[in-house]
């Protein structure tokens, strides 16, 4: 909770001082922290209190955008990763309420769009083109992001000074446009009715994604959710323009703006649903929710096929985390190597003879053995026929011994254990307690890890709809 807390301080120092990001992580991050603590307080399962953080996290977004389905569907696709009945009603009832609340509390115009029109096939082609031109862009984006925090990392100054030298390149960049400044909810509002010049809307769009990556990279706190929105808006815009250019427009620019403001917070978020309904419930318009879900589809193909993470994902990623949805999260961390190893270990000090070896080991009474040395420390293992080959009876074990210095600890996760056999090229490995320890607690196969792994996907599969990652 205390975490939460200074990181949703950290947005909001970092929004009011005009960095180029979004208040949407502080939302969902309060949000989900006490439901957490609500579900630690009040001893609930595992799974439950997962959705409890989806509840919590569905309310955030609903009363922000004022769109409960919007809310609901950011919580399953993000957070939950899959959607039953059973999530189902707390989810959606938390976001009503959610909405409710902040309608009652603290009422204020919504954001709303009407269009009563429909696409034709031929407007489709527009739609698509816009889809694959929006992954395009967040990869750019995303890929900046990282480009700037290692050249921040290369130059070594302390942390603290990073911030003050992202915020001048910002506020430089808002001596040409202010539309660069904080998340951008009145930018936008004013860009969906402004008339811009294509030469604008180009130095926008560069202007906007630019800073949102130096805020980022230069260590300011927030998202890019509502900067993926207004750069997909901008984006909507130029295109609509360049398509009316070379082959004539049949329907709105704002109608493009729209489709491209879902389609670049896919490309950036990996949620093609919760953009769509986001449409529906801005606009009414159901031909338009239509249009906007295959820009966000295409734009989502085009990412995974591209580059393969959505934003959040690709930063676990640079940390060295093999997480590539919220479906990884708690059972591939429950899903450890101390719950699937064997206790039942045959270990042998590796100073005995291999005569010694032989009558302690006979052909078929053990694949391997596990060898110790004096200390009782992991030593490496041997393959119990190679010993009873034609080979000197005066040698010792350790002349066969294997991986000496690899092995699994009880808290790896089934993914770490499963490549460090494929590193290893064996089927077997010991578990030890510690690396300091070297203390053999156990040992586990590479088969059982991936027959546990696959179960445990097949299960997952079953207990509900999965969303892709």
């Amino acid at each position: 909770m205390r975490g939460s807390v200074l990181l949703v301080c950290q947005t909001m120092i970092s929004n009011g001082f005009g960095a180029s990001i979004g208040m949407e992580a502080g939302y969902t991050q309060i949000g989900s922290a006490i439901a957490s603590r609500l579900g630690l307080l009040f001893h609930v399962r595992r799974g439950d209190l997962r959705t409890l953080v989806g509840c919590g996290a569905a309310a955030a977004i609903a009363a922000a955008f004022d769109a409960p389905l919007t809310g609901a569907f950011y919580a399953f696709e993000l957070i939950i990763s899959t959607y039953s009945i059973a999530t189902l009603a707390p989810v959606v009832v938390s976001a009503i309420a959610a909405v409710g609340t902040m309608r009652f509390v603290f009422p204020q115009p919504s954001f709303q769009v009407g269009f009563a029109g429909i696409l034709s096939v031929s407007d489709y082609s527009l739609i698509v083109v816009l889809g694959i031109l929006s992954a395009l862009l967040g990869i750019a984006m995303m890929r900046t992001v990282t480009v700037i925090e290692a050249l921040f990392n290369a130059t070594r100054l302390p942390v603290w000074t990073r911030p003050a030298i992202g915020g001048l390149a910002v506020g430089l960049l808002a001596l040409v446009t202010p539309a660069v400044l904080s998340s951008g909810h009145s930018a936008l509002r004013v860009g969906f009715d402004a008339y811009y010049t294509v030469q604008y809307l180009f130095v926008l769009i560069g202007l906007k994604a630019l800073a949102s990556a130096i805020s980022l990279g230069s260590g300011f706190r927030g998202g890019l959710f509502f900067a993926s929105l207004f750069l997909g808006a901008m984006l909507g815009k130029l295109t609509a323009v360049g398509w009316m250019l070379l082959f004539g427009l049949q329907i709105p620019t704002l109608v493009v703006g729209i489709a491209g403001m879902c389609a670049m917070a896919t490309a950036v978020l990996g949620a093609p649903l919760t953009m769509a309904l986001l449409a529906l419930e801005t606009t009414g318009s159901l031909p338009l929710t239509i249009a906007v879900l295959a820009a966000a589809v295409v734009s989502s193909i085009t990412v995974r096929g591209a580059f393969g993470y959505s934003f959040a994902t690709w930063r676990f990623h640079l940390r060295g985390e093999s997480i590539r949805s919220a479906a990884d999260i708690g059972w591939i961390r429950d899903l450890t190597v101390g719950s699937m190893m064997r206790t039942d270990v045959r270990t042998v000090q590796d100073d005995i003879g291999i005569a010694e070896f032989r009558r302690q080991f006979p052909l078929g009474t053990a694949e391997r053995a596990f060898v110790v040395d004096p200390a009782d420390r992991y030593a490496g293992f041997i393959i119990v026929a190679e010993t009873h080959r034609d080979v000197d009876p005066s040698c010792k074990i350790a002349d066969f011994v294997r991986c000496p210095d690899v092995a699994l600890l009880p808290g790896m996760n089934v993914r770490e254990a499963i490549r460090t056999f494929a590193g290893t090229e064996t089927d077997a490995l010991a578990v030890i307690d510690s690396v300091s320890g070297g203390r053999i607690v156990g040992m586990l196969t590479e088969q059982h890890a991936l027959k546990k792994y696959t179960e445990e996907l097949d299960r997952r599969a079953d207990h509900g709809t999965r969303f892709p990652d």
